[in-house]
């Protein structure tokens, strides 16, 4: 893999932007070759609302409504797409995917439950909730997500389906690794993902305020698969069904 600091990339735009423009840069790689990359962006929650990272930039908004407009696709850490009953075969072949890590992809609500996303004090009544509809409770960490999960969901439509999309940055660790990594809440672990993340992208920078290392990282990792996704060279999990809303379940790598 060509370590991104032997890449420059350059905006086709000429930095003349508007706020819908969405940008080609061209790459120009050491062996003379050129190739346009669409201009793309990954997306993951943090403690301050959502980090965004493109190739140029790292920044921290506080909503999902906040993320700039203007990219060829957005990768999202966040489930895109909910069952009424059931689960979801994308989370269920990540799982798989992923290995050793597989806690790590959380199944995600039914969509009935974002009556209670926005509520901190309501993962009482939403894990009795899921119980009595659907014969399993709720997890903390998937009532945690609820609030984000509706964020995302308002955002989407199936007519956004190729240009916001839901990516698990494990999945995109694994396949950028050719291999399972230490738990990324070990040194070890960050240390191996911010090389991959390196090789790629170039020197990383330090976490804005509002995120930490983790959330960059995983942000980044987000951005790999946007791109794939952006140029057709991208894997998918799942099998495509589509939730009552008519939005595609699957995850992108």
């Amino acid at each position: 893999m060509q370590c991104a600091a032997h890449i420059t990339l350059r905006c086709e735009a000429k930095g003349k932007h508007s706020t819908s423009c969405i940008c080609n840069y061209t790459r120009y790689r050491d062996d003379g070759g050129v190739e346009s990359v669409p201009w793309c962006a990954g997306v993951d929650g943090c403690p301050a609302g959502w980090i965004v990272v493109t190739r140029d930039r790292v920044e921290v908004v506080p909503t999902f409504s906040r993320v700039p407009d203007g990219f060829a696709v957005i990768g999202v850490d966040m489930p895109i797409g909910m069952t009424s009953g059931g689960h979801r075969v994308a989370d269920v072949a990540a799982r798989a995917f992923v290995g050793a890590r597989r806690s790590s992809v959380f199944p995600t609500p039914h969509r009935d439950l974002l009556e209670f996303a926005g509520d901190r004090g309501a993962y009482a009544a939403a894990n009795a909730a899921s119980k009595a509809r659907h014969g399993k409770g709720l997890s903390r960490q998937a009532f945690n997500l609820l609030s984000r999960i509706a964020e995302v969901d308002a955002a989407i439509t199936p007519q956004r389906e190729h240009q916001l999309i839901e990516v698990h940055p494990e999945c995109s660790f694994r396949l950028l690794a050719h291999a399972e990594l230490p738990s990324k809440h070990t040194a070890q672990g960050r240390a191996r993902r911010r090389d991959l993340v390196e090789r790629t992208f170039g020197q990383v920078p330090a976490p804005p305020r509002g995120a930490t290392e983790i959330d960059l990282l995983d942000a980044y990792a987000v951005l790999w698969s946007a791109e794939r996704f952006a140029t057709g060279r991208h894997d998918t999990l799942g099998d495509h069904a589509r939730d009552p809303r008519g939005l595609i379940m699957r995850i992108v790598v």
